[in-house]
């Protein structure tokens, strides 16, 4: 019979993870969370100056416009010459820099989306209080807020600005009251339908470059089939709707003008107005819409 050894002296250490004493949050407090590490992200904070290196470039690049029409205004405010009013674009055309933007969206969309199915850590979130419902409200409003914000800011500028080198300040306020709704109006509808057709169409890849060709291609095709269409019936028509990149121009002419600006392709057409508001109201709910069935388990 075989004895066992001595049992050796030893000592258990305490070394595992310290007990959370902090306040708990909900569903709420989850959702808020997964917004701003998706914001943290889509701007590169706390990571490597390479993805600091575009969003912020952009912003700089998008406000470059107001700085030089403030700048020239300011050049030419005491000319003897008493030139009119200087002005290189009016608010409606700034809110148009959607180029810029949309690209904006390409890339950092699927930046935001993608890892999270790439990387299986979809089951992990939602084990938390976290819901599909949520998780989309997380990611389409965390787009939305950075696309607003790369927006807005460039006109809080050019407004600013104008005030500051026209005669009177309080007059060019007065004068220009109704931007102060109209603008922040326009690009929120502007980012909210970016962002929902950006996270929508990136969500069916796990490939981020992948997502960002979907969102750049469906821009770009359906721009080039509504050209066709317009050209084909020798001026506006209809099918002008096909060009979802130019929807939520249209909406903006309705905010700012009443009625769709010479420049698109709706311009003429029998009650289009109600055809652009609600062909933009289609493509926004059936983006939300894919998010939604894609995000509805969470088995994922």
């Amino acid at each position: 019979m075989t004895t066992l050894p001595p049992t050796m002296p030893g000592a258990v250490y305490d070394r595992g993870y310290r007990p959370y004493d902090g306040p708990r949050g909900g569903r709420r407090h989850a959702t808020m969370a997964l917004w701003r590490l998706s914001v943290r992200r889509a701007l590169g904070l706390r990571r490597s100056w390479r993805q600091k290196y575009f969003p912020w470039s952009l912003l700089a690049i998008t406000t470059v416009p107001a700085i030089v029409n403030v700048g020239v205004g300011y050049a030419i405010k005491d000319d003897p010459l008493e030139l009119p009013e200087f002005e290189f674009f009016t608010y409606r055309e700034y809110v148009g820099v959607s180029t810029a933007l949309l690209l904006f969206v390409a890339l950092t969309a699927p930046d935001i989306v993608c890892p999270d199915r790439a990387q299986r850590v979809l089951p992990l979130l939602f084990s938390r209080p976290l819901t599909g419902v949520d998780y989309v409200v997380a990611k389409v409003g965390a787009m939305a807020t950075i696309v607003f914000g790369f927006g807005f800011l460039p006109h809080v500028v050019l407004f600013v600005g104008q005030m500051l080198v026209s005669d009177g300040a309080l007059d060019y306020l007065t004068d220009n009251a109704e931007v102060l709704w109209q603008v922040p109006v326009s690009v929120a509808i502007l980012a909210l339908y970016y962002a929902a057709i950006g996270v929508a169409l990136a969500s069916l890849t796990d490939r981020r470059i992948v997502g960002g060709v979907a969102i750049l291609g469906m821009a770009l095709i359906t721009s080039a089939v509504s050209g066709i269409l317009v050209q084909a019936s020798d001026g506006s028509t209809a099918l002008a709707v096909v060009n979802v990149l130019a929807l939520p121009l249209a909406v903006r002419d309705l905010v700012f003008l009443g009625h769709i600006g010479p420049e698109s392709g709706l311009s003429g057409v029998d009650g289009g107005g109600v055809l652009a508001v609600g062909a933009y109201l289609v493509v926004l709910l059936s983006a939300l819409a894919l998010l939604f069935h894609r995000y509805r388990e969470v088995d994922l």
